[in-house]
């Protein structure tokens, strides 16, 4: 099943290099990819739908282990490089898509990865999952408009320079906010 879930991605990659998502069609994918629309369909709703899975599998294959408050900067700048990668898909997505569609993309991924880090930090500390997700959220909407302005931007910037300023601007900030958000006993 991945197989083919993987050979549909390919072949939007594929026709994303020759024309804009609002113009591939679920009979130009299945076409390209050599199956037919029902099997498109028993993968996928819609085309979005593909768009939001490809997204959602390129960040956690770049993420990989680089989910902890020691490396979530690494983890940062492997999405960023994995974005580069697939410049031509995501270029043609970001000027075809809704923007709030994309930051729906990003968020779900962004989010993922920070509550992860959010958790390790707050080992010991006595702090509720709203205001956990409530840190999260805030630093998600950053790392959203940091790449978003990246890409609009044409991605001239490399990924390490800005996973490093991120870094430097949001150093021990998870802590301090778990501590400042913390149930008081």
């Amino acid at each position: 099943m991945t197989n083919t879930k993987q050979a549909i991605a390919e072949s939007l990659k594929h026709l994303l290099l020759k024309k804009p998502i609002t113009r591939i069609t679920i009979n130009d994918i299945a076409e390209d990819c050599g199956i037919s629309r029902m099997t498109f369909y028993y993968h996928f709703n819609d085309i979005y739908d593909l768009v939001e899975w490809v997204c959602a599998e390129e960040a956690r294959a770049a993420l990989s282990d680089d989910r902890t408050a020691e490396t979530w900067q690494m983890g940062f700048q492997s999405l960023l490089e994995a974005v580069r990668v697939n410049k031509p898909f995501i270029i043609n997505i970001y000027r075809s898509v809704d923007r709030a569609q994309i930051e729906h993309y990003l968020k779900r991924v962004t989010e993922r990865l920070l509550l992860v880090i959010i958790n390790e930090q707050a080992d010991g500390i006595s702090i509720s999952d709203e205001n956990k997700r409530y840190i999260a959220n805030f630093f998600t909407y950053g790392f959203i408009g940091i790449m978003l302005e990246w890409i609009h931007h044409d991605m001239r910037e490399e990924p390490e320079q800005i996973a490093e300023i991120t870094g430097k601007i949001i150093q021990g900030d998870f802590r301090l906010d778990i501590e400042r958000l913390a149930d008081k006993a």
